[in-house]
C-alpha cells in the first residue's frame, strides 16, 4: 500500500479544533489498514504571523510543495486586523493557491436528508440538492494588477482592483467543469457578467468554444451571475455543475452554502494541473466556513466540512473513491441519528460538541467497516 504525505495546516480560530477530528480519522484509517498517511504540521495565517511575522514561512511553503496534498483549516480573526496588508492571514492561503498552481476550486453543496429543515428555504426546495460549483481560483480580480490605493489629495483616495483573464485560464477551468459534469448529471451552467464586463464577454466566448470543440455531449447553459445567484435561491435543483470566475465563485458558493443549512457543512478542493509524467496534481482541501473566532476554543465548531474536505482528498488526490463514499455515508448516518453541533441543531436533536461529532463519524465508519 502506497504511503501518502499530508501537510496539515490548522491555522486560526476553529481551524485547530476541526483539524483535530481529521487527525483522529487519519489515525483510524491508518490503524485499520485502510490507508497509509504520513502527516506533518505547519503554521499559516495569524498563527504564522505570531511566530514568524509572515502569513506562511518559506519552510512551510516547501513542505506544501513536497506534500501529496495539503489539508487546510482556516485563517484570520480580529486579532490580526492591524497587521500589514501583505502579511495578513489570508495572504498565506492566497500564496498557497498561487504557488501551487491551484486554479480549480471545487465546492459541492449537498443537502443531507436529515438537514433539509435546517436550511432557511423550504424543504421541497433543497431536499436532494447536489450542486458542484467550480470556481477559477488563481486569476481574476483577486490577483489582477494594478491593485492600488492612491492618495488624490483633498481627503480623496482612489482604489483600483483589476479583473484580468486570459483564454487559457478560462479553457482549463471549463474543462474541469465539463469533465465533472460527465460523471454527474451532464449539465454545466456558466456564469459571468458579459452584459457589463469585457472579461465576461471573453469568458462566455471561450466556454462556448471549448464546449463546441470537446464536450458537445454535455448540456451547456449560460446565466448572468446576478441572475444565477437569484436562481440558486429560487430553484437550486435546476443546477448540476456551475462554472464561474474567482469573484463570482466566492459569492455564489457562500449562497449555495446556506442552502444546505450551514457553512459548517461545506467542504472544498483546490486542484492544480495534472502532471504529465506522474499523473498527480497539487491539491489543497479546506472547509468553506472560515475561522469563526467568536466560537473558537468553545467546542462548538462543526467538524463535518473539515472531515468532508478530507473526503474530497481521498477522492481527488488518492483515488480512494470507495472510502470517500463510506465517509459520506458515515456523516449522513450521524446526522440521521439526530446528533447535531449548535449551528445545525433542531427540535428533538442531540446537541454535540466538536469532539463528540467527530467521534460519532468514526463510530459510524466502524459500523460500515465491520
Amino acid at each position: 500500500m502506497a504511503t501518502h504525505k499530508l501537510l496539515l495546516l490548522p491555522g486560526d480560530g476553529i481551524g485547530p479544533e476541526v483539524m483535530a477530528e481529521v487527525k483522529r480519522l487519519i489515525g483510524w484509517l491508518n490503524a485499520r489498514g485502510l490507508a497509509s498517511f504520513e502527516t506533518e504540521e505547519g503554521l499559516v495565517g495569524g498563527a504564522a504571523y505570531d511566530a514568524h511575522k509572515v502569513s506562511i514561512s518559506e519552510g512551510d511553503m516547501a513542505k506544501a510543495k513536497a506534500a501529496d496534498a495539503v489539508i487546510f483549516g482556516a485563517v484570520g480573526g480580529p486579532k490580526w486586523d492591524g497587521v500589514p496588508y501583505d502579511v495578513r492571514p489570508e495572504a498565506g492561503l492566497l500564496r498557497l493557491r498561487k504557488d501551487l498552481g491551484l486554479f480549480a476550486n471545487l465546492r459541492p453543496a449537498v443537502c443531507y436528508p436529515a438537514l433539509a429543515d435546517a436550511s432557511s428555504l423550504k424543504r421541497e426546495v433543497v431536499e436532494g440538492l447536489d450542486i458542484m460549483i467550480v470556481r477559477e481560483l488563481t486569476g481574476g480580480v483577486y490577483f489582477g494588477e494594478p491593485k492600488t490605493i492612491t492618495d488624490l489629495g483633498n481627503g480623496q483616495k482612489r482604489a483600483i482592483d483589476t479583473q484580468v483573464y486570459d483564454t487559457y485560464e478560462i479553457e482549463r477551468i471549463a474543462r474541469v467543469a465539463f469533465d465533472l459534469a460527465r460523471k454527474r448529471r451532464n449539465k454545466v451552467t456558466s456564469m459571468e457578467k458579459r452584459n457589463v464586463m469585457k472579461s465576461g464577454v471573453l469568458w462566455n466566448e471561450v466556454v462556448t468554444a471549448v464546449h463546441g470543440r470537446e464536450y458537445k455531449d454535455v448540456t451547456l447553459e449560460h446565466q448572468l451571475a446576478d441572475s444565477g445567484g437569484m436562481n440558486l435561491v429560487k430553484s437550486p435543483k435546476q443546477f448540476d455543475v456551475i462554472v464561474t470566475d474567482n469573484l463570482f465563485g466566492d459569492m455564489l458558493s457562500d449562497i449555495a452554502a446556506m442552502l444546505t443549512g450551514s457553512l459548517g457543512m461545506l467542504p472544498s478542493a483546490s486542484l492544480g494541473e495534472v502532471d504529465a509524467r506522474s499523473k498527480t496534481r497539487k491539491a489543497l482541501y479546506e472547509p468553506v466556513h472560515g475561522s469563526a473566532p467568536d466560537i473558537a476554543g468553545k467546542g462548538l465548531a462543526n467538524p463535518i466540512a473539515m472531515l468532508s474536505s478530507f473526503g474530497m482528498a481521498l477522492r481527488y488526490s488518492f483515488d480512494m473513491g470507495a472510502l470517500a463514499d463510506r465517509l459520506e455515508a458515515a456523516i449522513a448516518a450521524v446526522l440521521a441519528s439526530g446528533l447535531r453541533t449548535a449551528d445545525i441543531k433542531s427540535e428533538g436533536s442531540t446537541v454535540a460538541s466538536t469532539t463528540q461529532m467527530g467521534e460519532g463519524v468514526i463510530k459510524e465508519m466502524e459500523k460500515l467497516h465491520a
